[in-house]
């Protein structure tokens, strides 16, 4: 099965398009190292493709960062110069014998024995090794000739997957036309990221990149938030306004959670999209746009075609080139890759030098890279940073202990442990706006920084259902209900520190750049 692999060609589905991908074959991706700058480094077992044996221990195999030279052993006093073995399985999978080595290995968190099987679904998923308690390894497919080879540029994205190289190929591919581009995957995924190095890399790098989330958005303001308003169109406008595809005008505009786009909104825009015209509400004078647009979802747009929440026009004209985003799952490859970055970023965020923060101990990154992370790269974001706030604290106890608790609140509870108090999710892992506590609520968007978008997913609910709960509360309040003074003031008192300042007022980061804009403040 291995030698299949290597010998045919593996083609996917991109775009409408079918395109060569590179082959690959089982490899290792150093995780967590004592030498932090080695993580990310690999080596491609292509012994086993040719049915033998391949050997991992201190002085075996030699590993070297993706498409560039100078390899060198794991060398780490801690492990054995008695290898283990990693021999061809059955069914295209491996198997993992201890040998004689005194090294002690772990596989997905399960002490290794002699030896275990390994079925080829897990060795696509990505398996973790744990090696004498101070390397972790991803035992997976990888692309033998490596991916930083070209000298192409990285567009500000994390990572040296396959699946990651082939999003850059994309990307390079669409970045100098004019297409409008759909951009699909699970939340957490980067598609925000990916739509800025579209435009940043292509003509329009000059003009404008505005971006907005329709989830954000009270249908009642979305037509005039697109389209802009004339004045005298409703009670309160006393200017006239533009819209943001105007401001947009010449440059790119994101439409981001655009499945959640009310459906008058989605007739005026399949218009526009058509005419190359927009008309302000309220406004009889038409004004000629030249607009890039990139959308991106993370619904099922086609079911809600069939629902009638989508219209199918709509999506033919938004999905000029479609691109799907890998979720962090389908590249455990990249995990120490982004772990570290992350990890540096939140450290230089903090203030604090590189020294006052411990490295994560290797058990801890392990049960890490080992995780499915439903929200991503977002979610491993957001865990990075809590666990360095940790460690400034309480050093590397602190940081094993967040690690723990991060993991203990993704697990399923039993089904015989008590029942809870508060309502669980519903069908499809959803729970009822109407059961959430207004207290829960204040609490998960504290803990979540006011980010709307985080706080739904953790609470189990549809963002549009937690900005209605934030709308009707009086004790919580959106950004566009501060007013100029406070967030002068406000902006004073944080020195323009966007980060604090959005703690301060209790608001999502977001929302409140958006006000600051609509002010005229930012």
């Amino acid at each position: 099965m291995l030698r299949e692999r290597l010998d045919s060609e593996t083609r996917v589905e991109t775009g409408g398009h079918l395109l060569a991908e590179a082959v690959r074959v089982p490899g290792l991706t150093i995780l967590h190292h004592p030498e932090a700058v080695r993580v990310g480094e690999q080596t491609a077992l292509t012994r086993l493709v040719a049915g033998r044996a391949e050997r991992l221990g201190r002085t075996e195999p030699a590993f070297a960062p993706p498409g560039r030279g100078g390899e060198r052993p794991l060398a780490d006093s801690h492990l054995s110069r008695r290898p283990v073995e990693i021999r061809p399985g059955s069914c295209g999978g491996l198997r993992l014998l201890r040998a004689d080595s005194p090294v002690s290995v772990e596989v997905d968190g399960q002490p290794l024995k002699e030896s275990c099987e390994i079925e080829a679904a897990e060795i696509e998923r990505g398996v973790v090794l744990l090696l004498g308690n101070c390397v972790v390894l991803c035992l997976g497919l990888i692309d033998p000739v490596g991916g930083g080879a070209d000298g192409a540029s990285d567009y500000g994205l994390v990572g040296e997957s396959s699946s990651m190289m082939a999003l850059r190929r994309e990307i390079r591919r669409v970045a100098a036309t004019d297409l409008p581009i759909l951009l699909r995957g699970e939340t957490g995924t980067g598609k925000e990221l990916v739509a800025r190095a579209i435009h940043d890399s292509g003509p329009r790098a000059r003009a404008p990149f505005v971006g907005i989330n329709m989830a954000a958005l009270a249908p009642n303001l979305a037509a005039a938030e697109l389209f802009g308003v004339a004045r005298g169109a409703f009670t309160g406008a006393d200017r006239a306004r533009a819209g943001l595809m105007r401001r947009a005008d010449g440059g790119t505009l994101l439409l981001d959670e655009v499945g959640e786009m009310p459906a008058e909104v989605q007739a005026l825009l399949l218009r526009a999209l058509e005419t190359g015209e927009v008309r302000a509400v309220g406004g009889d004078t038409p004004f000629q746009v030249d607009v890039r647009l990139i959308a991106a979802t993370d619904a099922n747009l086609e079911a809600a075609i069939a629902d009638g929440r989508f219209k199918a026009p709509l999506l033919h004209r938004l999905a000029g080139y479609e691109i799907r985003l890998p979720p962090l799952r389908a590249r455990r490859d990249d995990f120490g890759r982004l772990f570290l970055s992350f990890f540096r970023a939140e450290v230089q965020a903090a203030g604090a030098s590189p020294a006052a923060v411990p490295a994560l101990p290797a058990r801890q990154a392990a049960a890490l890279a080992a995780y499915d992370w439903p929200g991503n790269v977002r979610e491993l974001r957001n865990a990075v940073r809590r666990i360095v706030l940790a460690g400034l604290d309480g050093g590397e106890r602190a940081m094993a202990h967040q690690v723990e608790l991060l993991l203990s609140a993704a697990r399923t509870p039993p089904s015989d442990g008590p029942v809870p108090e508060r309502p669980g999710p519903a069908a499809g892992g959803r729970r009822r706006p109407e059961h959430l506590e207004e207290r829960e609520i204040a609490e998960t968007l504290r803990a979540h920084r006011w980010s709307v978008r985080d706080a739904a997913e953790a609470l189990g609910i549809a963002r549009t259902s937690l900005y209605e709960r934030i709308a009707k509360s009086r004790n919580l309040r959106r950004a566009s209900d501060l007013g100029e003074d406070e967030l002068r003031e406000a902006l004073a008192h944080a020195a323009g520190d966007l980060e604090r300042m959005a703690g301060t007022l209790e608001v999502s980061k977001r929302g409140l750049v958006r006000r600051l804009r609509q002010l005229g403040l930012a």
